[in-house]
């Protein structure tokens, strides 16, 4: 038997942004961020495209995603992440994604 998805909140765009940017932007002097773009779907979920250069390591193991995974959790719990996350290639260029969405009160 499949289980359904939660219903999600949608957020403002500039939030999401906001959240993500956190996110993928490692700490110190250089605050780089390595966010590069947000695709909203209609069921008020979100998958953010992030440069493979985040991870040290690449390909990142399941422990770096999994590392990412619960640094969004602390970030904001309300957070739902998809397990299915991986990378693509758009014109020339590759991004890793994650998926994730916020649980509806």
């Amino acid at each position: 038997m499949k289980k359904s998805l939660p219903k999600f909140r949608a957020r403002s765009q500039q939030y999401v942004e906001n959240f993500a940017e956190e996110i993928f932007t490692h700490p110190g002097k250089d605050q780089k961020t390595f966010f590069r773009r947000l695709i909203v779907y209609p069921d008020g979920h979100y998958r953010a495209l992030f440069a493979p250069a985040y991870f040290p390591q690449n390909p990142p193991s399941k422990s770096q995603w999994s590392t990412l995974k619960k640094k969004m959790k602390r970030h904001n719990e309300s957070v739902f992440i998809f397990k299915e996350y991986g990378d693509m290639i758009e014109g020339e260029t590759h991004y890793f994604y994650l998926d994730f969405g916020f649980f509806s009160d």
